[in-house]
């Protein structure tokens, strides 16, 4: 922390310009040894600033120079930034010339990391940051501006100061039992109390599981048996011949993808090789492979083939299906219907014919319906998107049935407060106020470099 880091801020490669950033107590001190132009020590923060990066007399870049002086900074630091013409040569030779007087290569995300460790961010803010970066929605990015700005991390803090009333009650009745005037925290109270903030976390948490469906998008995959469609629905949504389509059964024998935004929401579509028993090992594999694949999926398209009657197979899949969010799909509408609809165990049905471009608007209105994305769209964006918090609030929530069980068995106040107290401590882990040097390491690699 008491070095001087710089790193390439945008992607290497050919581009009208490159920014090189540099951080540090001696941020302004080195860059001023490769920059020709006015003298950057003297300069008022916050400017930019024209002149020429040299090196031994030569002329490598014509470049703007922005200087921003501690402590109004990302990184509270002092902070340079390069603007120079773009191409690896001269972005690359630019930073080595700041690497070679005094400059050390920055890690991936460290810039943020600084940002976090000197008070600027909060973690909740930082881990948006990677979040903002790779947002691929409109949807998305506000969901991450949301929580750069720190209102999710307000709503945490919130909870951590009830928390902490409750545990302040507690102690003062604790340590001055002798005062009157002083209210008894009766089990009563701490019950009222720490079940309003149960319902509070309980609201989050049924919050966060649409945020992750902004931030991720729905996992969706298409299963059926070979040849009712599956690789040609895919191709119809993604306007794109991705998967291969044949009249041979079992042409697709292993995942193939898409993606396509449904009102701004991200729909990961994989099609599947088509399920059926057969001895062909690699087949077979891909069969395997899509039946797993069930299990983590946010929603599934059951495909049948409308032009033939449905057999025990397909009542087995459609029962393994049933309690997950589903949508079955009848294809091929267009030839003689032979499929006996009261063997079909669910309402969401959509009737298709893929070759005649019947039913995919139907299809998408379905999702949409499912997945209520237009309520979704116009809800306020205070959510948790990532595991790491979503995690620690569930185990929260854990210790708070504890909490209350302790309480309805009479236990000492004295004793309930050490899960109170753990409560506290995990709200403050969600924030960044309490954490662990390896978390914090773990979560800033997975930046990129010049974050």
């Amino acid at each position: 922390m008491n070095d001087t880091i710089a790193a390439i801020s945008t992607s290497l490669g050919v581009g009208a310009i490159s920014i090189i950033r540099v951080s540090g107590s001696k941020a302004i001190e080195i860059t001023s040894k490769i920059f020709k132009g006015k003298d950057l020590k003297s300069v008022e923060s916050h400017t930019i600033n024209y002149g020429h990066i040299e090196a031994e007399g030569e002329i490598i870049d014509e470049v703007l120079v922005s200087v921003m002086k501690a402590p109004k900074t990302f990184t509270t630091e002092d902070v340079v930034e390069i603007n120079c013409h773009g191409g690896i040569a001269t972005t690359k030779k630019i930073l080595e010339l700041l690497l070679s007087n005094g400059c050390r290569l920055a890690e991936p995300g460290e810039f943020t990391k600084r940002a976090f460790l000197n008070g600027r961010i909060g973690l909740l803010e930082a881990e948006a940051v990677g979040d903002l970066i790779n947002a691929k929605t409109e949807e998305a990015r506000s969901l991450a501006i949301n929580q750069v700005m720190g209102n999710v991390s307000n709503m945490i803090k919130k909870l951590r100061q009830e928390i902490l009333e409750i545990l302040a009650n507690i102690e003062v009745n604790i340590d001055y039992p002798e005062y009157e005037d002083i209210e008894v925290m009766t089990n009563d109270i701490v019950l009222k109390n720490i079940s309003k903030i149960e319902l509070e976390i309980k609201d989050i948490l049924e919050k966060s599981e649409d945020g992750r469906i902004i931030k991720e998008g729905i996992k969706t995959i298409i299963i059926g048996k070979p040849n009712v469609g599956k690789s040609s629905l895919l191709n119809n949504l993604i306007n794109e011949e991705k998967a291969i389509v044949t009249d041979i059964a079992g042409t697709t024998r292993d995942i193939v993808e898409g993606k396509i935004i449904i009102d701004g929401i991200v729909l990961d579509l994989i099609d599947t090789a088509g399920i059926r028993q057969t001895n062909d090992v690699v087949e077979s594999i891909g069969v395997k492979k899509s039946i797993d694949l069930i299990d983590t999926a946010d929603l599934i398209i059951y495909m049948l083939n409308g032009n033939e009657e449905i057999d025990e197979n397909d009542i087995e899949m459609l029962n393994k299906i049933k309690d997950k969010n589903h949508i079955v799909v009848i294809n091929k509408i267009d030839l003689e219907e032979k499929v006996d609809y009261n063997k079909i165990c669910t309402k969401e049905i959509i009737k298709m014919s893929i070759s005649k471009n019947i039913g995919i608007d139907d299809l998408k209105n379905k999702i949409k319906e499912l997945f209520n994305l237009e309520k979704l769209k116009t809800r306020d964006l205070n959510f948790l998107t990532n595991a790491r918090s979503i995690s620690i609030l569930k185990e929260c929530k854990k210790l708070i049935i504890s909490v209350k069980v302790g309480i309805k068995n009479n236990y000492p106040i004295d004793i309930v407060e050490i899960d109170i107290k753990k409560i506290w401590e995990l709200l403050g882990e969600i924030i960044g106020e309490t954490y662990q040097d390896e978390l914090i390491n773990q979560l800033f690699s997975q930046f990129c470099l010049g974050k």
